[in-house]
């Protein structure tokens, strides 16, 4: 996930707004904000998928009818690479465009004029949808421990032996990459697209220097590693 540093010091999810009519994207923006998002904003097609690669948003909100090409392009392109939730705004209300959205890859779709209260509840529930579920390393829902160490997905705090741990926004993203995969064999290709964008999938020093920050922040030994496994030469696995 792709979180930013609120004031508190807490990690905020972070959502983009694509959407040309500047009224609509105010009334989102401070919506969201309100909620607890940090938010982002492009208004074309273009802007949208430059703006998705950089910020690594944990949520798109999308109108279909951009000035420079359809948003069901958008959608086609990011699911090239990308299974981000998507929520669409949209003026059409028939039900072939609510359908060829959906099918495009849209997980949920809004007819516009929306209720806010609405939207937010459905970009919250978007977030619970993409937790990792309790099991092998989960001790509760919204939980997940491995040695000393527990993460709290919610909160999106990560504390060993009692005490909080700062993460940066990248590796607080690896970390969740990781933990949605447990046990997994995560090849270098899969966590740099996940984490970084498909642009960045042949950048392996990227993965070493992170996968180093979360060894001495959060192993025992990090010369010793019991949770964060290198498999030579193929990627890396999280064994809780």
């Amino acid at each position: 996930m792709a979180q930013q540093h609120s004031s508190s010091g807490n990690l905020r999810p972070v959502a983009l707004i694509i959407e040309d009519e500047p009224s609509i994207r105010f009334v989102v923006s401070k919506a969201l904000q309100a909620d607890g998002w940090a938010v982002h904003e492009a208004e074309t097609v273009r802007q949208g998928l430059i703006q998705t690669g950089t910020r690594r948003p944990d949520l798109i909100i999308l109108d279909l009818g951009l000035p420079d090409e359809d948003g069901l392009r958008y959608l086609q392109d990011l699911r090239a690479w990308s299974s981000v939730p998507v929520i669409v705004l949209s003026a059409k209300d028939f039900e072939t465009d609510k359908v060829a959205a959906l099918d495009a890859g849209a997980d949920d779709y809004l007819t516009k004029p929306f209720s806010v209260k609405e939207l937010t509840a459905r970009a919250r529930a978007s977030q619970r949808r993409r937790l990792p579920q309790a099991g092998p390393g989960g001790s509760a829902a919204g939980t997940f421990n491995f040695g000393t160490v527990e993460v709290d997905l919610i909160s999106r705090t990560v504390k060993r032996q009692g005490s909080d741990v700062h993460l940066t926004p990248i590796e607080y993203r690896l970390l969740i990459t990781m933990i949605a995969n447990p046990r997994k064999l995560l090849t270098h290709a899969d966590l740099l697209t996940a984490v970084w964008g498909p642009a960045y999938s042949h950048n392996r020093e990227y993965l070493r220097v992170y996968i180093a920050c979360l060894r001495k922040k959060l192993e025992e030994n990090p010369a010793e590693p019991k949770h964060f496994i290198t498999e030579a030469s193929t990627g890396y696995r999280l064994m809780p």
